[in-house]
Formats: structure tokens, C-alpha cells, sequence
């Protein structure tokens, strides 16, 4: 006889923080959220923001954090916090351009940011969890790139 392993739990470490719960309703919901919590970071950091089926934040996830040009981002990763926190809506997900404010970096998306966004549109139609938008952001929460947007998600 082989030996299989039974999964009994699979567990997330949560860290609970005051957040203002509101509905994201539009690509600037998520560029501000982003620009709050990765817009100021030294690498490119990839955030999941999970939904509920009103478009309401229920839990935020730092997914991948790469290098100062670069994050390896694997759709496994984030879709597996958004079933472990029943975002049953959508998801939008975001990264950072390091520097954007400072320098005269853009927020234009690269060809690998093209082609996550439609694995990740394409794992999403799988998994019956949407991807709702893309957002790259800088520091000013202003300043983003919205792949809804720019008609790279419909």
C-alpha cells in the first residue's frame, strides 16, 4: 500500500486592521486602496483585493512581491485567497511601478503585465470569480493605469 495524505485544513494567516468597508465601484476605489498600502514600496509588490457580492473589500492580500522592475506573479496564488476569504463577487488585483513620482517612471503596463491580466481573466472565467479590473499605481493615488479602463478587461 501507497501512503496518501488527507488534507484536513488549510490555513491562512490573518491579520485583522481597521479598514473602512465601502463598495469598489470604479477604477479609482482600487488605485486609492492600492496607493494606500503598496504605492510607496521600493519593489514591485502584486495585491489581490477580494470582494463580496456587493463590491465590498473583505480582505486584501500582498500576493508576490518581486523585484524594483518585476513581480512573478502564478494565478494559484491569487485565487487561493480569494476562495479561502469566499470572495464569491470578483476580484481586482494591482501592482506598483517603484518610483512613479519620484522619477520619471510610467504607470504603462508591460508585456508581462498583459499577459498575467488575461491568465488571470481566463482563470477567473474557470473558477467563477472574475477578475473586475487591473490597477498599476505610484505613490499618488491619482496616477493609475486601469486595464478596464483601456479596454484590456470587458
Amino acid at each position: 500500500m501507497e501512503t496518501i495524505y488527507e488534507i484536513q485544513r488549510i490555513k491562512q494567516v490573518v491579520q485583522e486592521i481597521e479598514f473602512k468597508k465601502y463598495a469598489i465601484t470604479s477604477p479609482q476605489d482600487i488605485a486609492r486602496v492600492a496607493s494606500d498600502w503598496i504605492g510607496n514600496e521600493d519593489r514591485e509588490v502584486f495585491l489581490v483585493v477580494c470582494l463580496n457580492q456587493k463590491n465590498s473589500v473583505v480582505a486584501i492580500h500582498r500576493c508576490h512581491i518581486g523585484a524594483i522592475d518585476q513581480a512573478t506573479v502564478n494565478p494559484r496564488e491569487v485565487f487561493k485567497s480569494a476562495i479561502l476569504n469566499n470572495s464569491t463577487s470578483a476580484i481586482a488585483v494591482s501592482h506598483n511601478h517603484p518610483g512613479v513620482g519620484a522619477h520619471s517612471l510610467r504607470l504603462d503596463p508591460s508585456e508581462a503585465d498583459i499577459h498575467i491580466t488575461n491568465k488571470l481573466m481566463q482563470a477567473g472565467e474557470t473558477l467563477s470569480i472574475p477578475l473586475l479590473d487591473h490597477v498599476i499605481v505610484g505613490e499618488n493615488p491619482y496616477q493609475f493605469f486601469s486595464f478596464r479602463q483601456e479596454g484590456y478587461i470587458e
